[in-house]
């Protein structure tokens, strides 16, 4: 398994990964990061969220969608996968796979909002998983990246992690190499722990 993908780790942890102070995190970070989608693509139609976890964000998007026809997840582990599958039937609009950001299975221009939340992290090549979703982006249309994104962050990038994008500017040379523009920084709202203070979302047109 590729260094940084962490995927057997997030298996592990799929069946009880919405629940407790972790759970409670991450939804609030989706949650905040579906009000920058949604700002930023009003009407989506076809929604792809990479690296997707359980699922929880799609089925928030569905919610506040009606008008989209298609919401499709990734994500590596199976384990996430599967919890996915089990959350979100009864929705057919709702629909996941297993896959990585950097090999997309999904035709060129498929897409007007793709959208990722904490996981870019832990892709394993995130040049080459942003030029995919830039691939699948149809013209005019969005990326919404949540992930830490920090100058707090850059001695972290002598260790561990090394070669991440781990801050505002590195992410944003990255996306204009893969063909985006028009890029953002939005502050997550209603911080509350130092958790989220390393967090941003970086949005960005195609």
């Amino acid at each position: 398994m590729a260094r940084h993908r962490d995927v057997g780790a997030f298996d592990e942890r799929s069946a009880g990964y919405e629940i407790g102070w972790r759970g409670s995190l991450h939804r609030r970070i989706a949650d905040r990061t579906l009000d920058i989608a949604i700002v930023c693509a009003p009407r989506p139609a076809h929604i792809l969220d990479v690296g997707c976890g359980t699922g929880y964000l799609l089925r928030r998007l569905a919610r506040r969608c009606p008008e989209a026809v298609e919401l499709l997840g990734i994500d590596p582990a199976p384990g996430m996968i599967a919890e996915a599958r089990a959350a979100a039937a009864g929705d057919p609009r709702l629909g996941f796979s297993a896959g990585v950001a950097e090999h997309l299975p999904f035709a060129d221009c498929s897409f007007d909002l793709v959208v990722s939340t904490t996981s870019f992290d832990h892709w394993a090549d995130q040049r080459a998983g942003l030029v995919d979703c830039a691939r699948v982006i149809t013209p005019g249309g969005q990326l919404v990246l949540t992930d830490r994104f920090s100058a707090v962050l850059l001695p972290t990038l002598l260790g561990a992690h090394r070669g991440r994008a781990r801050t505002v500017g590195r992410v944003t040379d990255l996306l204009r190499s893969a063909g985006l523009h028009s890029i953002r920084s939005h502050n997550l709202s209603g911080v509350t722990n130092l958790a989220e203070v390393l967090v941003r979302t970086v949005t960005a047109t195609k």
